[in-house]
């Protein structure tokens, strides 16, 4: 792909130089020219007003997109259990299926009879890859959902943003040579262009960024859990497809030794209907028992922001945002945390969002729904013990 300036239709407005992201457009000579800079976006080409300014694509580099049609997503599950991401983006997809006049398939990798039967109450049809070891190795996931897509042609492939989804998936979208958009916040669909229009936060979070695929497919997307809502299923159960799988056919480069479970979580945070989290305020690692004991009257998850995770305060498990998890609760407690856009990227979704901070100007309380301006220290003990004693 290139960028190519008509010098002739271009007036020197410089429309252009005013909308580029990344500082790649200047004016020279009341001309627009193009810095070594540019990641070719095409803001500068949907804004410029006098056609001057054409994004042009490889030919070689175009698919027959018309072979391509029908939206996928990858239900990834642990030991026989679906992620509740799965239903998410399978709601989701149904919406955006029905935009492309298209049906909906699940890719189920295990041999677990129930889960299944539940994913064909969301989709049309549910690819099952039978005798997939459910710990099974990256490679093999790769290889065998990159066959299948190669197979059968979906038009868009939709993914958790989940450890696992973030290993592999940027693979097969490599081995397929098309395109991913990673942490989508939100998916639409341009019916006329049949082109799936990929949202997602950039330059730390400060500008939001829709990118489509035009030239290749399938045109691939991964989101985050409890990005969107899990829909009622259908009364109509999709037909279940059996795949066979050829692991004879798949060389691995690692073996899976030991699953080792996280004992440091007593409520998982990310399906938790309340997160009690902790940040910089805290000060040091043993302060986070007062988090602890607010989340245990509370029967709820422990969080933290960024900031203790890096000093070692907390593990890495338990950190909300966009380098951490992304939690959807009843009900988020913040304590001692800023607001920083990486945090709330992670947690603004909450129902209600209740901030404990001593400085008024903190950016959390933007979008806290009730504010405390205070003392952590003195505020949580206070809220532990009135709670404790209501329940006397």
């Amino acid at each position: 792909m290139g960028i190519k300036i008509d010098l002739d239709k271009c007036i020197g407005c410089a429309s252009c130089v005013a909308v580029c992201p990344s500082g790649a457009m200047e004016m020279v000579e009341d001309k627009a020219r193009v810095k070594d800079a540019c990641n070719l976006c095409g803001a500068c080409q949907t804004e410029c007003p006098y056609d001057a300014i054409c994004i042009e694509v490889d030919e070689k580099a175009v698919a027959d997109v018309d072979a391509f049609r029908g939206v996928w997503v990858f239900a990834e599950q642990r030991r026989g259990s679906v992620k509740g991401v799965a239903y998410e983006l399978l709601t989701e997809g149904r919406r955006l299926a029905d935009k492309l006049g298209s049906d909906l398939s699940a890719i189920y990798f295990g041999s677990s009879r129930d889960a299944p039967q539940e994913l064909a109450a969301y989709a049309d049809r549910v690819f099952v890859v039978d005798g997939f070891d459910p710990d099974g190795q990256e490679d093999l996931y790769t290889a065998e959902l990159t066959r299948l897509i190669r197979e059968r042609k979906p038009e868009v492939l939709l993914a958790p943003a989940t450890a696992l989804g973030r290993a592999f998936i940027p693979r097969v979208a490599a081995l397929l040579e098309t395109g991913l958009t990673a942490d989508c916040t939100g998916l639409d669909i341009d019916a006329e262009r049949r082109l799936l229009l990929q949202t997602r936060p950039t330059f730390g979070g400060n500008l939001m960024a829709t990118i489509v695929c035009e030239a290749r497919r399938p045109q691939m997307s991964t989101v985050r859990p409890h990005v969107f809502k899990k829909g009622a299923p259908s009364a109509e159960r999709g037909e279940i497809i059996k795949v066979d799988f050829d692991r004879n056919a798949v060389t691995s480069r690692t073996r899976m030794v030991e699953f080792v479970e996280n004992l440091t979580e007593k409520v998982k945070l990310e399906d938790a209907e309340i997160v009690v989290s902790g940040g910089r305020g805290l000060g040091k690692a043993e302060n986070f028992q007062l988090i602890e004991e607010l989340a245990e009257v509370l029967a709820a998850a422990v969080g933290s922001s960024r900031p203790p995770v890096d000093e070692g305060w907390i593990p890495y498990s338990h950190q909300v945002g966009q380098t951490g998890k992304t939690v959807c609760p009843k009900l988020y407690i913040a304590c001692g945390i800023s607001g920083a856009v990486q945090h709330l990227a992670g947690m603004q979704t909450a129902d209600v969002i209740v901030a404990i901070n001593e400085d008024p100007n903190a950016p959390i309380f933007e979008v806290a729904t009730y504010g405390i301006v205070g003392d952590l220290f003195k505020v949580v003990p206070l809220m532990v013990e009135k709670i404790k004693s209501s329940r006397d």
